[in-house]
């Protein structure tokens, strides 16, 4: 495909295959369908190029198919002079040459039958099975609005609503497009530029996100020549003074041959041509154009495993630049693309890039999910006759997560334009981030995604009241733009009457999100007073230390526990920071008077004492039957919750239930309408201590209990 690329005025056709006549094709068709026991001819290639994908694929449908869109269309020319029937023949071919699946071809040949014809939808419903039907019906949808400033808006929401049905309509949508835009001499300027622009705002950036790289790098070649005509002649002239010339990428390719042979790795290395805008882009990056500039290296290997190790031979062969290495096998892109991608220094410092993958990986590539054949079968066979489900429903494992976002926003932007602008904001992202939630299931957000977006994502309306966020198991603001891999908690006021601030505009990359802020603002000009600490959430006198801070002091330890420390006849302290308890693991320093304070090994004050030079003194639990005294097993607890009315006396019953008593507290100002209280409590049993942490973690409104970290004085 890419061979073909640089020229944008070339049909897909594999390497080798003659050049199709679509003038021959329909001077063919006019003649009307030949005897049953052949196909026609004007069909043959279609037959060719979708038995070259499908050995066994049954032909009998597609001539069926011909027969009634060349019955239905004769008579019919389009602008350019052609018999009608040359373009749905066109279409069908270049979905063929991408590996379309039987059902998918036979809908392209009659996608225009419905609108154009008498044919009906019953009638197709009839003679090819209702999974045929549906995708005729999806593309005819989108073909009942011309072209025009006030029509593009739901004509493109319409294509979107079919697509996320099935993305096979997508596929004979774009392929349409392709197939239109190759003949767009024959209209006005302005009327070219018009459709030009909507290709490259709406229509490329499907395609990319589809993964249909075959037809999108010729639509960009077709868009470039109509929108930037000068600079289009400009890469057309440089392309062609490189034509004939010697190709240093034959001579690197050899090597590469050569190296791979000697490694006993079989391999297909091939030189793969940039297109048009591709070379416009190198050039306007990096100026002067080199040889190497010109095209890339593909390897195509058999396994994954095996191109892991063409990419050692070649690194370790040649000389990389590490810089350009991207591992798209291991983290593929939200487009189903998976690729090796790397750059080594050939002769005389020439850097050549390299692509790496698979012949399965490289058909995903050109084809996206054309490639994946009929997505509502296991097998990918043909489904016309496949009934739908009782409920209704039609499961595509196909559907990305942003198709499923556009879908989402799409019907709340009810104004045409927010709609049109923001779907083309959209399409501009074109990287995605993978991002975990904490019951391991997973969501796509766009790169540069926040938690507010992730709320909206994850709660839609209800995100409304979200006040805050973990990341990663830390609390982070709702800022805070999240990264592939991470995992976000989502906290939630429980306040109904919560709502954005208008602040969180200028975090959010999602439409869903902004229409969804926006849409609350608008309605509440005045805001809300968010909800206020109930005087019952506030704590009684006895509670709360004299200097209003959690007790941090040390405590002998004496009585039990007790710790034995490999300083004999040295007072030992439990450390207040982190207030250790059986069976924790323990440390000791010596502070001054020679006494020994006793930390939990995790406590950061751990840290500072031994940057600090300070003695470290083994420690360990005493048995238990050599404790004696009274219990005093002390712990800081710091719990984190939503403000509501009874909070505080609802935890403090939970303690006093786990038997524990409460030796200080301190509930902090409410921010941002969360609470953190702090208690010191002292056990009977140091084993209680995860079953009190569980206690309070079930009362309603707290979603964290942790172990106090707290900074302590090197006194």
């Amino acid at each position: 495909m890419s061979a073909e690329a640089t020229n944008p005025g070339a049909p897909l056709r594999k390497r080798g295959r003659p050049r199709i006549d679509l003038r021959r094709l329909g001077r063919v068709a006019l003649l009307g369908p030949v005897s049953r026991d052949r196909l026609p001819d004007a069909i043959g290639h279609v037959a060719e190029a979708h038995r070259a994908h499908y050995p066994d694929a049954d032909l009998a449908i597609l001539r069926k198919a011909y027969v009634l869109a060349e019955t239905s269309h004769r008579g019919q020319m389009r602008k350019s002079g052609e018999p009608y029937i040359t373009h749905p023949l066109a279409v069908t071919l270049i979905l063929a040459e991408l590996g379309a699946e039987t059902t998918t071809l036979t809908a392209s040949l009659l996608h225009d039958t419905v609108e154009d014809t008498e044919v009906t939808l019953d009638q197709v419903r009839k003679e090819f099975g209702h999974e045929v039907c549906f995708l005729v019906d999806g593309v005819t949808k989108l073909e009942k609005v011309d072209y025009g400033a006030a029509a593009e808006p739901e004509t493109f929401r319409k294509m979107l609503v079919a697509t996320g049905n099935d993305v096979r309509v997508m596929s004979i949508k774009l392929a349409d497009r392709l197939h239109n835009m190759r003949t767009l001499g024959v209209m006005r300027p302005e009327k070219q530029a018009r459709i030009a622009k909507v290709t490259r705002d709406v229509l490329i950036p499907l395609a990319e996100r589809l993964g249909v790289q075959a037809l999108k790098t010729e639509l960009e070649d077709l868009v470039f020549a109509i929108l930037h005509p000068d600079e289009y002649e400009r890469t057309q002239n440089l392309i062609s003074a490189w034509d004939g010339a010697e190709d240093p990428l034959t001579e690197i390719a050899d090597g590469v041959r050569a190296t791979l042979r000697e490694a006993g790795i079989s391999a297909e290395v091939l030189i793969r041509p940039r297109h048009f805008v591709s070379v416009h882009r190198v050039r306007v990056k990096r100026g002067e154009m080199r040889g190497t500039d010109f095209g890339r290296l593909l390897v195509l290997v058999g396994e994954d495993a095996d191109c892991y190790a063409v990419l050692g031979e070649l690194h370790t062969c040649f000389t990389p630049v590490i810089s350009e290495f991207k591992d798209f096998i291991a983290t593929p892109k939200f487009n189903l693309y998976q690729s090796l991608h790397t750059a080594v220094v050939g002769p005389e410092g020439a850097v050549t890039e390299v692509l790496i993958r698979t012949h399965r990986m490289h058909k995903v590539a050109e084809a996206g999910v054309v490639a994946l054949g009929n997505p509502y079968t296991q097998d990918g066979t043909n489904a016309a006759h496949q009934t739908e489900p009782a409920d209704g429903e039609r499961a595509d494992p196909t559907r990305p997560g942003w198709l499923s976002r556009l879908l989402d926003w799409q019907e709340s932007a009810t104004d045409p334009d927010t709609f049109w602008a923001t779907l083309r904001a959209d399409l501009a992202q074109d990287r995605e981030v993978t991002v975990f939630r904490t019951d391991g299931g997973t969501f796509g957000l766009p790169a540069g995604a926040s938690c507010v977006d992730a709320a909206y994502a994850e709660y839609g309306d209800d995100a409304h009241g979200c006040i805050g966020a973990r990341v990663n198991g830390r609390l982070a603001t709702l800022s805070t733009v999240l990264h592939d891999g991470d995992t976000v908690q989502l906290l939630l006021a429980q306040d109904a009457s919560s709502g954005p601030s208008p602040e969180w505009l200028d975090h959010t990359r999602t439409p869903a999100a902004r229409i969804a802020i926006t849409a609350w603002l608008d309605a509440h000009p005045d805001g809300v007073q968010g909800p206020s600490r109930s005087r019952t959430d506030a704590p009684r006198p006895q509670d709360r230390p004299a200097d209003g801070v959690p007790d941090s002091r040390e405590r002998p330890a004496g009585g039990a526990p007790t710790v034995a420390v490999d300083t004999p006849g040295a007072p030992v302290r439990l450390a207040g920071c982190c207030t250790p308890v059986p069976p924790d693991r323990i440390i000791g320093f010596t502070v001054r008077g020679g006494a020994v304070t006793v930390h939990r090994e995790e406590c950061p004050a751990v840290a500072r004492m031994r940057a600090g030079g300070r003695a470290v003194v083994g420690a360990r639990w005493n048995a238990p039957d050599d404790r004696s005294g009274t219990p005093d097993y002390r712990v800081t607890l710091v719990a984190e919750s939503f403000g509501r009315p009874r909070l505080l006396a609802d935890l403090t019953e939970a303690i006093a239930t786990a038997d524990a008593a409460i030796v200080s507290a301190t509930v902090e100002p409410p921010t941002e309408q969360r609470v953190r209280h702090t208690y010191t409590l002292q056990l009977p049993d140091a084993a209680g201590l995860p079953v009190l942490m569980r206690a309070m973690r079930d009362v309603p409104g707290v979603y964290d209990v942790s172990r106090a970290q707290q900074p302590a004085a090197m006194g």
